[in-house]
């Protein structure tokens, strides 16, 4: 995610709101969609053409080059007709006042709080160099039935990881070509080949995931950007942020006149522990941990915290941390499969690093990493799940009759083709063509989680110019569509002052899936996350500057 609190507050549930104007998920009408031509991007681009221009759309994508000013000109238009619950502009700076003081207030009582990345001591020691978390002051409005849609597939997508992570031949060969040209994919393939060549079982399967959604502001389609299943953060804070908000309606109901009721409960970090715990009562040894394996450096881990917390308090269940060194350090793997890190025996292994190549640093990470995938522990998530929500999976996934090859049920097949994108590998020339002639309606998104990773706007042509030059380095990229999501107007607020912005969201829904053998025990929507940022910026995540923790307001 670049910059922000610090490198280790990016994590892959901070991917957020980095693809504005140009992750765009497509809709993929189930009426045809067998009959999808998936070469052609010209289908899923023509909703989001500025309807009152005379640029037809061509049966060919090539015929007619739509220019980048026609999508500027229409995300004006969207920003002119876009109105919030609230108008920032229309508060009284007096009231504005007593929001911030009272928000400021909550936070710092209620812990709602990141390490201030200006303290050294605030990535590694509690209670040093605290900051409020950056939040929005009012909630962002969202459409009742978009909520409903996204918390009714999040079971769906749960299911479809679990069933694509049993699938070690898929995995495998669908990344083949990208683990030549992608070290770190390349790696954690090469640990995954180790558990098949083993035949390494993993009777308990564990899934703390995140769907990410834009809404569509030309087509009023909820959008998939991409589905966490790794280090799915922000359950402990994103929790919070609903009561703060739900707090300042109820005590200003009379001057803001919104509804608290609106906002919509968000239990997240109490169903995350409650996975955890389940997960860790199926293991059977109740001397054993649950160890978060988390950077070395993080300031994000009050809500590591708060997790922690629920563990302990509603469930007795003890935690530990521990970075991936200290685990190659003083790990050890016992004959029957049990890991001990510290003399400690680990039940279920939560990764909050891992996702990136930049928390290997050295060969110890990687060892460290096969250590725990050759345990009996349960692993959230197993290397089979963190592949699953790799972008080239999604990617495949997206194509003719591969989610048939799944699930089953044709119902639920539509109902997740309904918010799919329009996802492309770098072999089909033909959208390659039409994203260096009109850039701006692409997105290139390379394997990576965390954000800051992905190429916008001109850069997209130049990269896939450079690319088509050198003749490699294609299959570590993917292609998705340019999103045209609603603009609006939102206070946030970072170290202690408000600032009215023009804004955009990101919403993801959380999903917990437990599986021991063949009885699925947990599987469910389990809270969600909102972030918001300035809407100018192509860049995302909370912790480097652009977004802040948000709630939704049910519209």
């Amino acid at each position: 995610m670049g910059s922000g609190y610090s490198s280790s507050f990016s994590q892959s549930s901070s991917t957020c709101l980095t693809h504005y104007c140009a992750t765009a998920p497509f809709q993929l009408q189930e009426s045809h969609s067998n009959s999808l031509n998936f070469c052609s991007a010209t289908r899923f681009l023509e909703p989001h053409l500025h309807k009152s221009s005379k640029i037809l759309i061509p049966k060919s994508p090539f015929s007619a080059i739509l220019p980048l000013k026609c999508a500027k000109k229409m995300q004006t238009q969207v920003e002119d007709s876009v109105k919030p619950i609230v108008d920032p502009h229309d508060i009284d700076p007096k009231l504005l006042q007593k929001l911030s003081y009272d928000a400021l207030v909550f936070c710092s009582l209620r812990g709602l709080v990141v390490g201030d990345r200006n303290s050294e001591k605030s990535g590694t020691v509690p209670g040093v160099g605290m900051v409020h978390a950056p939040v929005a002051l009012l909630p962002m409005s969202f459409p009742e039935s978009q909520w409903k849609q996204a918390c009714e597939v999040a079971p769906i997508f749960n299911e479809l990881v679990d069933r694509v992570s049993q699938d070690g031949e898929f995995l495998q060969q669908s990344l083949s070509r990208t683990k030549k040209v992608d070290p770190f994919t390349s790696r954690l393939l090469e640990i995954h080949s180790k558990m098949l060549k083993i035949n390494k079982k993993e009777e308990i399967r564990l899934g703390l995931h995140r769907s990410d959604y834009m809404l569509d502001e030309q087509t009023k389609l909820l959008l998939q950007i991409e589905l966490n299943t790794i280090s799915s953060s922000f359950s402990g804070l994103g929790c919070l942020v609903s009561e703060l908000h739900r707090s300042l309606l109820h005590q200003y109901r009379e001057r803001i006149a919104l509804n608290p009721n609106k906002i919509p409960t968000n239990n997240s970090v109490n169903q995350f522990a409650e996975a955890l715990a389940k997960a860790w009562n199926e293991y059977g040894d109740p001397r054993a941990v649950v160890m978060f394996v988390v950077q070395a450096e993080e300031r994000n881990m009050y809500d590591q915290h708060w997790l922690s917390a629920s563990l302990r308090e509603k469930h007795q269940v003890t935690t530990t941390r521990k970075t991936l060194a200290e685990i190659d350090a003083h790990g050890e793997l016992l004959e029957d499969g049990t890991l001990v890190v510290d003399g400690e025996a680990v039940a279920v292994i939560y990764f909050r690093a891992g996702y990136a190549p930049s928390d290997y640093h050295a060969e110890s990470e990687w060892s460290a990493r096969l250590l725990m995938e050759q345990s009996r522990a349960v692993k959230c998530p197993s290397i089979s799940y963190h592949l699953a929500g790799t972008k080239k999976i999604q990617q495949e996934l997206a194509k003719p009759n591969v989610l048939e090859r799944f699930l089953e049920n044709k119902e639920a097949i539509a109902k997740l083709r309904k918010c799919f994108a329009g996802l492309w590998s770098l072999d089909e020339s033909n959208t390659v063509k039409d994203a260096i002639e009109r850039p701006g309606l692409y997105v290139m998104k390379p394997q990576r989680e965390g954000g800051g990773n992905n190429i916008y706007g001109e850069d997209v042509r130049e990269a896939l110019l450079k690319l088509q030059k050198e003749g490699t380095g294609s299959d570590a990229f993917i292609l998705m569509q340019r999103i045209f999501p609603t603009v609006s107007h939102s206070i946030l607020m970072r170290e202690g002052i408000p600032h009215k912005e023009q804004t955009i969201s990101e919403l993801g829904i959380y999903g917990t899936y437990l599986r021991n053998k063949t009885e699925v025990l947990i599987n469910q929507q389990a809270g969600y996350l909102m972030r918001t940022k300035v809407s100018s910026s192509n860049e995302g995540g909370v912790a480097a500057g652009f977004a802040v923790l948000d709630s939704i307001y049910l519209v």
